[in-house]
């Protein structure tokens, strides 16, 4: 495409932010000539920046589509305090005159451009080209020169990541193509599948040989790239091309190129499978030589419960900024819309503070997700009955850490797991935070939803719940209508999630094995349950259920859909698993929050607030903009689309 081949200097709306100032804090470089941005090492670092400018700010709700394109999180209509644009993927309104989330070309979002991947792609080959070139940049180090590089070249593979993920075969574009160079040579084609994704696996992996094991400061330099994020994505990259999206996928039979060859191999091939699992346990090696582990909430001085002890472990794993389990924190992110949209009126004294406005609503079916205090799913419970969700029951002494002592709510919230608690803002629960009124988890900050009661209003989200993982414990309501939110860079990878990658990748290559056991019992033993066999063989109907391939594979995808819950990790999931069409094609429900405080039996009346619609296989890929096929007859459309 023409539109690929003229450099357009880069402006960027907001600079990066890190604990203290380092080179990404530079302002990009938007120099009228390449030359001049890589005379000496004071103006290299600004392209520098331009390349790490284009990362996404996945930590605001409004830009990234895994928030409110998909299921988890549902909005009221009209949209209220957000921007809801993205909404309308949920909504089944993409379009190929001017597609929502257009990576492909770029977007405009609250008034800001997202600019295009090809656009990233091709400012960072231009900064690898002059960054390889010992006659510029003279007064630098090597050591630097060669660290910078391994930078770019991940970022360029992260950056055609972020292309197939959402487009499926694209154009593969490992060196730019001369201003001068004819209309012709411009045409680029999509590649199919499998090229694509070696070739993203195959630059992630010179990245990494470049790249430091840690920053060299941790007081100016977390942020950079390191060699364990490179092996993380690299990890994932295989993941998603082993998945049944793009591994053997029949629905894409007819889908070829202008010149005939196929975009997806027709053929399962079980070897990507091994492929993932080796690269993610070679991830989780470097990330464990390096001390990383998961996140345990340290010991306060004045004492918790164990339970909220677990519950803030399972919190701060997200919201605690570069805490041990994070991987690689996305400081182009800052969260502050996020935690905004996500937090309740908790403060009875705060009641009428206009500085929050709880949006973002999690649904009743991924309420539904979550295990029971016993670890394995509700209706899998043989010693639970949770088949009148919707029963009122009083919450006891025993139970205070959880449910408010003598409040009156849904069965639905009562005997569930740390992970749901932790996880979830809902009427009649206790919400700790770093300012608790008795400075202890006992008579703390609760959430009272219905109306006549101080939580109530309009700030409720359409379904009643909040996703309280967002939010940061030290976030605090002020006088009038302010608040103190404690912001914090976005987790684009955190350790849990390798494990959870490498024991869905193990089991699909090998089965069962103790691996797979071990680390999915490392996430749960943080949220205070036994380990899988223990569970099922407990508590479950079906105990043999985690003693075969299928039934584990069910397991882990569970266990995602919960240890990750509302981290935008579903939406991606149900997409590479080819569930979409299943889980995307079922009623958004909630909770009438129209009733008042004395009538607890209608407010818990299940009310459905919309019937999505996924239309397979066309939703499960982006379609190109229609003008770009018009400019490019190489290019040919995503089925459907």
């Amino acid at each position: 495409m023409k539109k690929l081949t003229v450099f357009k200097s880069m402006v960027v709306s907001g600079l990066l932010f890190f604990q203290s100032c380092n080179y990404l804090d530079v302002v990009p470089d938007n120099a009228p000539t390449i030359d001049n941005a890589f005379t000496m090492r004071s103006e290299a670092i600004k392209y520098l920046a331009t390349c790490y400018s284009y990362l996404p700010n996945d930590g605001e709700p409004t830009i990234n589509p895994a928030f409110m394109a998909g299921d988890e999180l549902w909005l009221d209509y009209p949209t209220r305090s957000i921007n809801g644009t993205n909404w309308n993927i949920a909504r089944g309104n993409q379009s190929v005159t001017d597609p929502y989330v257009n990576y492909w070309d770029g977007h405009i979002i609250n008034n800001v451009r997202e600019r295009s991947m090809f656009n990233a792609i091709r400012d960072c080959n231009i900064f690898l080209e002059n960054i390889q070139n010992p006659e510029k940049v003279r007064d630098m180090t090597q050591d630097e020169r060669t660290t910078w590089e391994g930078e770019v070249l991940f970022l360029k593979a992260y950056y055609h990541f972020m292309l197939m993920r959402h487009y499926g075969p694209i154009p593969i574009m490992d060196v730019n193509v001369p201003v001068t160079a004819p209309i012709e040579d411009t045409q680029v084609k999509r590649q199919p599948i499998d090229q694509v994704a070696d070739y993203i696996v195959k630059v992630l992996d010179e990245a990494a040989s470049k790249l430091p094991s840690a920053v060299q400061s941790p007081v100016t330099d977390l942020g950079h790239i390191t060699k364990p994020i490179a092996l993380g994505i690299k990890a994932k990259v295989l993941l998603y091309a082993a998945s049944p999206l793009f591994n053997g996928n029949t629905d894409y039979a007819t889908f070829k190129n202008v010149d005939g060859t196929l975009f997806f191999n027709q053929s399962f091939q079980a070897e990507k499978w091994r492929k993932a699992a080796q690269a993610a346990k070679e991830a989780i090696a470097a990330c464990e030589e390096l001390g990383m582990n998961l996140y345990e909430f340290p010991t306060p001085v004045r004492p918790l419960s164990n339970t909220t002890m677990i519950q803030m472990s399972i919190r701060n794993a997200v919201t605690e900024k570069w805490n041990r389990e994070i991987i690689w924190g996305n400081s182009n992110s800052r969260t502050w819309q996020l935690q905004y949209s996500s937090m309740a009126h908790i403060d009875p004294n705060n009641a009428g503070n206009n500085s929050v406005n709880g949006t973002l609503a999690p649904t009743i079916k991924i309420i539904e997700q979550f295990y029971t205090k016993n670890g394995v799913p509700m209706d899998e419970d043989k010693t639970l009955d949770f088949s009148n969700k919707n029963q009122l029951r009083t919450g006891t002494h025993d139970e205070r850490f959880n449910n408010i002592e003598n409040y009156r709510t849904a069965r639905l919230h009562f005997d569930r797991e740390n992970r749901f608690y932790a996880n979830v803002g809902f009427d009649g629960g206790v919400w700790y935070m770093e300012n608790s009124p008795s400075q202890t988890d006992e008579n703390t900050w609760t959430t009272q939803l219905r109306l006549g009661l101080f939580g109530s209003g309009v700030s409720v989200p359409i379904t009643t719940y909040y996703p309280k993982k967002l939010v940061n414990w030290k976030f605090a309501f002020k006088d009038g209508n302010s608040s103190h939110i404690e912001e914090y860079p976005w987790p684009m990878l955190r350790l849990a999630d390798l494990y959870l990658m490498y024991a869905e990748a193990l089991n699909e290559s090998e089965g069962p094995t103790a691996d797979v056991f071990l680390y999915l019992d490392k996430i749960r033993k943080r949220a205070g349950l036994e380990g899988v066999k223990e569970s099922w063989a407990k508590y479950a109907f079906n105990s043999a259920k985690p003693t075969t391939k299928e039934g584990l594979r069910a397991i882990i995808q569970r266990e995602r859909n919960i240890e990750m819950s509302f981290e935008g990790s579903r939406f991606w999931d149900l997409r590479r698993w080819k569930l979409a069409a299943q889980e995307l094609n079922k009623n958004i429900t909630g909770w009438d929050r129209n009733q008042d405080k004395d009538h607890p039996e209608l407010f818990y009346q299940e009310q459905t607030f919309y019937q999505q619609r996924f239309v397979a296989p066309r939703d499960y890929f982006w379609p190109i903009k229609e003008s770009d096929l018009l400019v490019n007859p190489n290019l040919v459309q995503n089925p459907g689309w």
